[in-house]
């Protein structure tokens, strides 16, 4: 199946649909992500801190490597250029790769004061061929803007929350100005919203699911999305979203779900990591 893509600024590209790992067992990673490319997936969402790099690279294994896009994160402990090196090294290891399609600084952790200093180890592991597209995650434009002033090199990518609750308009539009691909984690909202009836109605009229509904929008909104399960069946569920879009209207209509106080997850200038 042909999946959609969205160019990225250093002349790679990302599939669009991914399968994030986040709270994915050690144990049950290689055979969930086995799954995940029997029904189609070719883009997967790891990092250190959650554990399961080893599992990963083994279910990874039985795919050519040119057919998979393969990101992970350096945790907040590893900050800083040498540890930064290290530990990427020590992910490659574990996921059994040569290298890494997409590398991300996972919190901006602005009390530690590194993240400048592991974006350049970042960049020299581009240069070193280990990453393809280097990016962050987290980060608000005030450490993006750091980041160029102080190196020269803009994120690919930066993985946010955002979902229909949590829409980050204006931060998207910040990614727009700036050539950043903009990824959505929790892009179900961790399914606090799914039984909305406005997204009810939507799958009414669509005859799809209200999973199928919102991780569309996503795809419909040029979004990057890495929902996450561990079920066979919602595996086949989130990915068999390709036969349909949502039109004008219906995106207006999700478009008002969004509020000010939607973030679920930790807030990147406060979060005590």
């Amino acid at each position: 199946m042909m999946q959609p893509t969205i160019n990225l600024n250093d002349g790679f590209e990302s599939p669009q649909l991914g399968l994030g790992l986040w709270q994915t067992g050690a144990s049950e990673a290689a055979e969930v992500v086995r799954a995940a490319l029997e029904t189609g997936y070719r883009h997967f969402d790891t990092a250190t801190v959650y554990g399961n790099e080893e599992g990963v690279g083994q279910g990874l294994s039985v795919a050519p490597r040119e057919d998979i896009f393969v990101t992970t994160k350096v945790w907040n402990d590893a900050q800083g250029f040498d540890a930064t090196l290290r530990a990427a090294h020590e992910s490659l290891k574990k996921l059994r790769l040569d290298y890494l399609d997409l590398y991300l600084i996972y919190w901006p952790a602005p009390r530690r004061g590194l993240y400048v200093e592991t974006w350049r180890a970042l960049i020299k592991l581009r240069e070193e061929g280990l990453v393809r597209s280097i990016g962050v995650s987290n980060f608000l434009p005030e450490h993006i803007e750091r980041l160029v002033g102080e190196t020269g090199v803009t994120p690919a990518i930066n993985q946010v929350e955002l979902h229909l609750r949590f829409q980050q308009r204006a931060l998207r539009a910040f990614h727009a100005r700036h050539g950043i691909a903009t990824e959505s984690w929790a892009p179900l909202g961790r399914a606090q919203f799914l039984d909305d009836p406005v997204i009810a109605g939507l799958a009414a009229k669509h005859n799809r699911t209200p999973a199928q509904i919102v991780i569309r929008w996503h795809l419909d909104e040029g979004l990057i999305a890495i929902p996450k399960t561990v079920r066979p069946v919602r595996l086949k569920e989130n990915f068999d979203v390709f036969g349909f879009t949502l039109d004008d209207g219906d995106r207006a209509t999700l478009a008002r779900l969004d509020r000010a106080e939607g973030r679920a997850g930790p807030d990147p200038m406060t979060a005590a990591f």
